[in-house]
């Protein structure tokens, strides 16, 4: 077998980048059609690949290591963060691409592959969302909006979508996808209703904090007036006649 030796020093774009690139081609091909995770070994990766087992457990040193380097390069940039001038707005046409993107059978077949190789491959599939997430967060900051936190958006939106898209796929031809638009609005709403209740709640709590502090200061004021009547009334009983 010809080799796409991957040599000690070697820069980033010759040969080894030539190696990260069939390999991961590899493990891509054979997940979509359909190997299962049990039966996709570094030997066979490296076979359809066309490079040595030894060259692949070198610089991944396992099938989950592996996996999560392919998921993470898969799924980091391939959805652009939006900024349309609004949060809703933004969350909204995020979570229509990323729904449009699970619908692809292939991305699909990877999830499952790195879901079964560990945490670290499953994580690798859901990291870049989330720092997409944070980007829409500070955009909206910046904006001077009040917006929900990370694990709150992840949660209400994020993965209902993953939810949906590996455990109740959309029939084939079926034009939404695994979340259709409609269903992306209701997520999103129903997440920044939340945190605007959320944050209701915190302004009316230090409404009423404020007001119980003001209330004390009143009773405070009461409690050194008649202090000084008090005061008033002694002085003037013990210079009577």
């Amino acid at each position: 077998m010809a080799e796409l030796s991957e040599g000690a020093g070697t820069r980033p774009g010759g040969r080894s980048a030539r190696v990260r690139a069939a390999v991961h081609r590899a493990v891509q091909d054979l997940v979509a059609e359909g190997v299962r995770t049990e039966d996709l070994t570094i030997p066979v990766v490296a076979a359809r690949a066309g490079v040595h087992a030894t060259t692949v457990y070198r610089r991944w040193g396992s099938l989950a290591e592996l996996l999560a380097a392919v998921a993470e390069h898969r799924f980091t940039g391939d959805v652009v963060v939006p900024d349309t001038g609004g949060l809703a707005g933004d969350l909204e046409r995020w979570a229509t691409d990323v729904a449009r993107d699970l619908a692809d059978p292939d991305t699909l077949a990877l999830m499952r592959a790195s879901i079964g190789a560990g945490e670290a491959a499953s994580c690798a599939c859901t990291a870049d969302r989330r720092a997409q997430i944070t980007a829409m967060l500070d955009h909206e900051r910046r904006r001077g909006g009040d917006v929900p936190d990370v694990d709150a958006v992840v949660d209400g939106v994020l993965a209902p979508l993953y939810y949906r898209a590996l455990f109740e796929p959309a029939s084939p031809g079926h034009d939404g996808g695994p979340a259709p638009e409609h269903r992306v609005r209701v997520l999103v709403g129903n997440v920044l209703d939340r945190a605007s209740g959320a944050t209701g709640e915190r302004h009316r709590a230090s409404g009423a904090t404020g007001e119980r502090h003001r209330a004390g200061g009143a009773t405070g004021e009461r409690h050194r007036a008649s202090g000084a009547t008090g005061e008033r009334l002694g002085q003037a009983v013990s210079v009577s006649p």
